[in-house]
């Protein structure tokens, strides 16, 4: 077995012994006193918000580097990346609302963070619908949403110190409970682990395809050839 495929067991046993230990970490943090139990989600939401984030900047980088360089490895880079973003954005559009009807007593509020959280999310679906039907032009296409997407990322992070928002400030992690942190810091390596897995894969499938593309071309090219 080839060194990458010994990487991706190793990464995956990892995962598997952290999907044991984090819900106990999580299990056994403290309870907060004004939200309660519901106040737990946190330690899913805030990681996959961050892996939407990162998803979103490698998505852009690889269609950077596909449009100026013609880069097809960069732009499946931009397309599992682009996959990744918008699977994880459903996670934390779907997560948010659970916290905020505890919260601040609505499923949804147009506020800032929120607003600009769903906005990123459906750029990371633009991008995707256009590379399924934006014809010829659709890789050149779904890396302008990329970059659009990404320009997003920065103002949903600082949207709470800019604006009034009922959404915690970026200092909530700084300030939690020290008694919350293990769980907090052992959600974020565990989710960001399966994502690095889910990225991995992703990448792989594509160039495989990419590859019995080549293959088929080249088939047919010997078959005209021989006739």
């Amino acid at each position: 077995m080839r060194g990458p495929g010994r990487g991706l067991l190793a990464a995956l046993a990892v995962a598997a012994v952290g999907f044991l230990i984090v819900p106990s970490l999580i299990a056994g943090a403290p309870v907060e006193s004004e939200m309660g139990l519901v106040q737990k989600i946190f330690y899913f939401h805030v990681p996959c918000a961050a892996v939407m984030f990162l998803a979103t900047f490698v998505c852009a980088g690889g269609g950077l580097a596909y449009l100026f360089k013609g880069s097809e490895l960069g732009d499946r880079v931009a397309e599992a990346a682009g996959e990744l973003g918008a699977v994880f954005g459903v996670c934390v559009l779907v997560t948010g609302p659970l916290w905020a009807r505890k919260a601040w007593g609505v499923w949804w509020q147009w506020d800032a963070r929120l607003t600009t959280s769903l906005l990123l999310w459906l750029a990371l679906l633009a991008y995707l619908l256009a590379r399924r039907f934006g014809g010829p032009a659709a890789k050149k296409v779904a890396a302008a949403l990329g970059l659009f997407a990404a320009v997003d990322v920065p103002l949903v992070y600082v949207s709470v110190r800019i604006w009034r928002t009922l959404h915690p400030n970026t200092a909530v992690v700084r300030t939690m409970d020290p008694a919350m942190r293990p769980a907090f810091w052992g959600s974020f390596a565990l989710i960001f682990l399966v994502a690095a897995v889910l990225f991995t894969l992703r990448l792989r499938l594509a160039q495989t395809r990419a590859k019995l593309a080549e293959l088929e071309i080249a088939m047919d090219d010997r078959l005209e050839t021989r006739t």
